[in-house]
């Protein structure tokens, strides 16, 4: 597998994670809303009300999560998977003598060719470390020395 191909894989994989978040999400806050529309006013009138106020809380949370996950959809579209800088930046692969890092999203691990990757945010710890690095390179982590065998 080419070095652009696993980019493009991982690539992928992140606009998965976001599709299928952002899915969840809006379905969380299309049942929200059906609940708070077809509740009716119970005799219990604060018990109505609490419930109305609990599911309120619960949809500007949701709110809150798309927006976050709309932020990483108009992110995705500016990495470009095809450069392949010796510079570390957003859309690098990079090897480190740790473990596998795509600075793109936070995606959690991804897995390409039974290599494991890690995706990560560019404004993780991690990442803000790796930035501007180059091949050889050494940084140091929550107390462990990474060494950057390879960029991508």
């Amino acid at each position: 597998m080419t070095k652009n191909s696993i980019k493009n894989d991982l690539y992928s994989q992140c606009q998965a994670f976001v599709d299928c978040r952002l899915k969840a999400i809006q379905k969380t806050i299309d049942e929200i809303q059906e609940s708070l529309t077809s509740e009716t006013k119970s005799s219990a009138g604060d018990k109505h009300e609490t419930g109305r106020a609990m599911l309120q809380l619960e949809r500007e949370k949701a709110g809150q999560q798309l927006a976050e996950i709309q932020k990483l959809n108009q992110l995705l579209p500016k990495i470009d998977v095809s450069n392949n800088s010796e510079i570390i930046g957003l859309g690098s692969l990079v090897y480190t003598s740790q473990a596998n890092y795509f600075i793109a999203i936070s995606a959690g691990e991804l897995k390409v060719n039974n290599q494991s990757f890690y995706a990560i945010s560019a404004n993780t710890p991690i990442a803000k470390l790796l930035l501007g690095k180059l091949k050889n390179d050494e940084i140091i982590f929550r107390d462990q020395e990474f060494k950057i065998i390879k960029i991508l």
